[in-house]
């Protein structure tokens, strides 16, 4: 990403957080019919609190993860919460780089480069962070349908238990995915 000074508004930055509040878990709507499931920023903040607790029992760098686990997906406030019923990986990929380019050029040029190094490293999973952060993601989402299954069915949601068992087995994130 070429970063530049020109057209720097953090405000904006700010305005694209925000947005996340907004936009609703389009898997929760899609697989549940759900009218008013958890918001992207409700998500990702959940996340972020489940992340910070493991990597500091853990001794990960727990200031890169949370920071990695609040830009994970930024790009929603743009493209949406983009299922895999919507768009292709690849497309789905594109449209999120494109998304957080336009997001963080708004920040100072060292807070480009290293939220897009940040950006980069989550979408490729090259490191141990990275792995963790799509873990925590899989965790907290088998995490909130324990609490959707208190409203809906089990039959329904048994997909997103079975999604976080296959992404998490083996890692000692294993031991916190809840019964159904």
């Amino acid at each position: 990403m070429r970063a530049t000074q020109e057209n720097t508004d953090p405000a904006k930055f700010f305005n694209a957080v925000l947005k996340l509040k907004t936009i609703k878990r389009q898997g929760w709507k899609d697989r549940l019919a759900m009218k008013n499931p958890e918001s992207v920023a409700e998500h990702c903040f959940a996340m972020s609190a489940i992340a910070m607790a493991i990597a500091d029992e853990e001794n990960l760098d727990t200031l890169k993860i949370v920071k990695m686990t609040i830009l994970h997906d930024l790009a929603e406030s743009i493209v949406g919460d983009l299922t895999p019923n919507q768009v292709t990986k690849p497309e789905k990929i594109r449209l999120e780089n494109d998304a957080m380019k336009k997001i963080l050029k708004t920040l100072p040029q060292k807070l480009q480069k290293d939220y897009w190094q940040l950006w980069q490293e989550y979408q490729k999973k090259t490191t141990k962070e990275s792995v963790f952060v799509h873990r925590i993601d899989k965790l907290e989402m088998a995490l909130q349908a324990k609490v959707y299954a208190k409203i809906y069915s089990k039959k329904k949601l048994q997909p997103f238990f079975e999604s976080a068992r296959s992404e998490i087995s083996g890692s000692t994130l294993a031991r916190f995915i809840p019964d159904l």
